[in-house]
């Protein structure tokens, strides 16, 4: 990786596009330091220190900011409302017959979703902006309950997540790599490193030191296991006959089919977690509901044994789910059986099609299985009671995403490299 990184700086056009994404992260998380008015900082960020609330919807949305969430700055709502329109549309791409159209109409319809994608945005994010107010508010953390004040909050942080989506639309257009990618990996790497400098703090603790060198193993051990199931995949043998087209002959080779492990990323996490934490969110919205939550939903144990099943079997679920959705064998089928190419052993048509079907099913379960081992390890170890492994919180969805967006980033960084045969990177 660091080898590419390094030839791709000796190339003018790329080394242009990484300063511009430097610069424009480094802007960006100067913005996220900017304060929004009427709202009490210290008393909100004693409310998110708060175990109920590090394991709710807002501990979430908190992570993605980059602990924004909690310090109430203008880039609080980060890019959760983009990431969850573009979700939802992707979803609703399948129910919507124009908007399914438009998905394989290449780039023109991919910027009219794009357009729609952007109005979701600014609505998600008001109903967001006005639900973080009300939460806020009943807890007694706003200084002013006027109405200009109400307008002031939201307005702030429905115009910072616009401008969240506006920033990522410009690393894709000047700079390299996924914009909202890369302005989630900064805002993860942000917030983790207060964790791990709250991790080295233990080695100075008699009865702590031997904790935080297990935790820096098992950290390290977590990102090795997701670089591995990033990049593992399943390789179904694909051969494509000869066929003659005027005086030229084409065919006649061998590939494979790539189907990965992790095809889905991390969205089963996400969807997941959020639907696992959802009693703990309306506990925190509703006052009133606490005691029905701690007596039904185990609340006041988010940690719990409870907590860790339901977000086990949530995870296999959404994964069959999302991939039910996102990934069709008959497609890819039929595209086989057009261009002439086979799966040994199988006739083409419906039975590749299920053989296909069968091969993604037990790849999708090996998948969830990983996914849920990774989300559930740090709860594990907050089990312990020891402090220095409870920082490990900074695993399970981080370390996906952060791992993820490298790994798609340098593959960017390759692709720029090759489109310019530069004969330094096959060195």
């Amino acid at each position: 990786m660091f080898s590419v990184i390094k030839n791709a700086w000796k190339v003018d056009d790329i080394r242009k596009k990484m300063l511009f994404t430097l610069l424009v992260v480094v802007i960006y998380r100067l913005g996220s330091q900017i304060p929004v008015p009427y709202i009490d900082n210290e008393a909100l960020a004693s409310l998110f220190s708060s175990t109920s609330v590090q394991s709710s919807l807002l501990g979430y949305f908190n992570m993605l900011s980059g602990d924004s969430f909690s310090k109430a700055t203008l880039f609080a709502l980060g890019v959760s409302p983009y990431i969850t329109a573009s979700i939802v549309i992707q979803l609703l791409t399948i129910v919507i017959p124009a908007w399914e159209r438009w998905s394989k109409e290449g780039p023109e319809g991919q910027k009219k979703l794009a357009r729609v994608t952007r109005y979701a945005t600014i609505i998600l994010a008001i109903v967001t902006a006005y639900g973080y107010y009300v939460t806020i508010r009943n807890y007694g953390m706003i200084e002013d309950n006027g109405v200009f004040a109400a307008f002031v909050i939201c307005a702030a942080y429905t115009a910072g997540a616009c401008i969240v989506t506006w920033i990522g639309e410009k690393i894709d257009d000047f700079g390299i790599g996924n914009g909202i990618s890369i302005i989630l990996f900064a805002n993860i790497c942000a917030g983790g490193a207060f964790k791990i400098l709250a991790l080295f703090q233990y080695f100075g603790m008699s009865n702590e030191w031997y904790w935080a060198i297990l935790a820096l193993i098992l950290m390290l051990a977590i990102i090795v296991f997701v670089v591995f199931i990033s990049d593992s995949e399943r390789r179904l043998p694909v051969n494509y006959a000869k066929r003659q087209q005027g005086r030229k002959m084409y065919g006649g080779n061998s590939t494979y089919l790539p189907i990965k492990v992790l095809m889905n990323g991390v969205m089963p996490i996400i969807f997941a977690s959020s639907i696992a934490s959802l009693p703990q969110t309306l506990a925190l919205i509703f006052p009133g509901m606490q005691t029905f939550v701690s007596t039904w939903c185990t609340t006041q144990l988010p940690n719990g044994w409870i907590y860790v099943l339901v977000l086990f079997v949530l995870i296999i679920a959404f994964a069959y789910f999302y991939t039910t959705i996102s990934f069709n064998s008959y497609e890819i089928a039929n595209n086989l059986r057009s261009n002439g190419g086979t799966i040994m052993g199988h006739r083409p048509g419906k039975p590749t099609a299920d053989f296909i079907q069968k091969v993604v099913n037990k790849i999708v379960l090996i998948g969830a299985v990983c996914l849920s081992v990774i989300a559930i390890v740090p709860i594990l170890l907050s089990w312990t009671g020891s402090s220095a492994l409870s920082t490990l919180v900074f695993g399970g969805t981080s370390l996906i995403i952060i791992v993820g967006v490298a790994l798609e980033t340098v593959r960017d960084i390759e692709s720029e490299l090759m489109m310019r045969h530069y004969k330094g990177f096959l060195g």
